[in-house]
């Protein structure tokens, strides 16, 4: 399998920048407000057109509690009657966006994300699900991947049961820290036999995968500590594991100013928790994706990174690259062919948007030839550390040295310090340079380097 990470921490300290994650390029900070929906509908009739695959994206904005690190787009509330008024409206944008696609369209990929999905009860999961295949073509079970986000305080076996039933074959555990210490301070105190329970439960259900969710750099923690949780994770083996680090920006997330800043751990000691921790994993045989991400060498991210197919989207890695990604709900944001197209934020302007019969699109982008040769040569290297010169020049008809002189004069002190290898023919990322994948990429970014001119700082740190 993959060459394992190695940790300098030289290194580290001395490229541990703010940059972006590259879920999406161009990045969703690069969207503009003037965008027209008239774009996006365009893109789509192309994408019915040409008989695409979908990816279809839920967004379920609901939290029954805050959770004081969270940076999310959410509605916390116990009213679980809100859900029914959302759902309405969700139910009207779904009929708006299939209109716009071709039933022959087979829907390869469903993602339920939020808030907290499991909101919703299990009765209101069916209803959405039938809504969903009244409208799409959810004809394609043999290598359909469906998953949905899970707090595990909120999901029982009887939830579990209907979600295996509903085609959910991919669930993701927030489990954060097992620690109860830390739990109290962020405001998300779940005990392990809740975990323990929903992974139970999913393996029972013969669900296909399990995904588990960290985060470093909260309240309290320490190497030691943090190692225990790792430790008890690995003994659950989930399929997936991500290494969120936690970014402190109380004047950006309200929440965040209930943590003690002074509770936190040191930079010295966040980046020791995520050395010992990512060193623990590699030893335990889990694969390093990429960034955050982990997989046993038999899942599928694993085996898409080997054979070349990874690709990375607002999901994270995924093997669905070939898919036109539709996105429903509040703030979701969608990816048809070379068109983004995010909707409101606000759920006031969503509603209101549904009322006046239109898609409630606020802002996106339309692709232009540089964007899309410059997202491809981002997405080989953040999902396979790894580029080929010849074939960018042959897929889109240009010399690379010329193309991305600047570029390459940027890597070169990154190869001097050994996170590269820059050839006439590509560039390999070293073992040292895996962690820091981000930098890499941001040489290729031509938006990035307009935004550190004008000293705008819109991007968490790379570690």
């Amino acid at each position: 399998m993959s060459t394992a990470p190695v940790w300098d921490t030289g290194l580290i300290k001395k490229y541990d920048l703010s940059g972006p994650r590259y879920t999406s390029y161009p990045t969703a900070v690069q969207f503009q407000e003037g965008f027209k929906p008239e774009h996006y509908e365009s893109s789509a009739r192309e994408s019915s057109a040409t008989n695409k695959p979908l990816s279809l994206y839920v967004h379920i904005p609901f939290c029954s509690h805050v959770c004081y690190y969270c940076g999310c787009n959410k509605i916390v509330t116990k009213h679980r009657s809100k859900a029914k008024d959302y759902l309405d409206y969700l139910f009207r944008e779904i009929d708006m966006q299939a209109s716009l696609f071709g039933r022959e369209q087979r829907v390869e990929q469903l993602h339920f994300g939020g808030g907290t999905p499991t909101f919703l009860s299990p009765d209101q999961i069916s209803a959405v699900m039938d809504k969903l295949r009244s409208v799409f073509n959810f004809n394609c079970q043999s290598h359909s991947d469906f998953s949905i986000e899970l707090d595990p305080r909120e999901v029982d076996w009887v939830m579990m049961s209907r979600l295996r039933d509903e085609g959910f074959n991919r669930i993701s555990i927030g489990v954060q820290d097992l620690d109860e210490k830390i739990q109290k301070a962020i405001n998300r105190v779940q005990p392990e036999e809740q975990v323990q329970s929903v992974l139970d439960a999913a393996r029972t259900m013969a669900f296909k995968s399990v995904h588990m969710d960290l985060i470093y750099g909260l309240p309290h923690q320490t190497v030691e500590g943090f190692m225990n949780t790792v430790n008890r994770v690995i003994e659950m083996a989930p399929d997936r594991l991500s290494l969120f680090n936690y970014a402190h920006l109380p004047h950006r997330f309200k929440p965040q100013r209930r943590i003690n800043e002074a509770d936190l751990p040191s930079p010295e000691e966040k980046l020791d928790i995520l050395h010992k921790a990512t060193e623990r994993l590699v030893e335990r045989g889990y694969v390093f994706i990429g960034m955050d991400h982990f997989a046993l060498p038999d899942d599928e991210l694993a085996i898409a990174q080997e054979t070349g197919t990874l690709h990375r989207n607002f999901q994270g890695y995924t093997t669905h690259s070939h898919c036109d990604l539709i996105a429903m709900g509040v703030s979701s944001i969608s990816k048809v062919g070379g068109v983004y197209a995010q909707n409101h934020v606000s759920m006031e302007a969503y509603e209101n948007s549904i009322n006046e019969a239109h898609l409630p699109i606020y802002r996106g982008l339309t692709m232009n030839r540089d964007d899309e040769i410059r997202q491809s040569v981002i997405n080989e290297l953040i999902c396979h550390f790894k580029l080929n010169f010849a074939e960018v020049e042959e897929h889109y008809g240009l010399k690379f040295s010329d193309y991305f002189s600047d570029a390459l004069a940027a890597l070169k002190p990154m190869a001097d310090d050994g996170l590269l290898s820059l050839t006439e023919q590509g560039i390999k990322v070293e073992p040292r340079g895996k962690m820091l994948i981000r930098n890499i990429c941001m040489q290729f970014d031509g938006y990035f380097k307009q935004q550190i001119q004008q000293q705008q700082n819109l991007y968490s740190k790379v570690i």
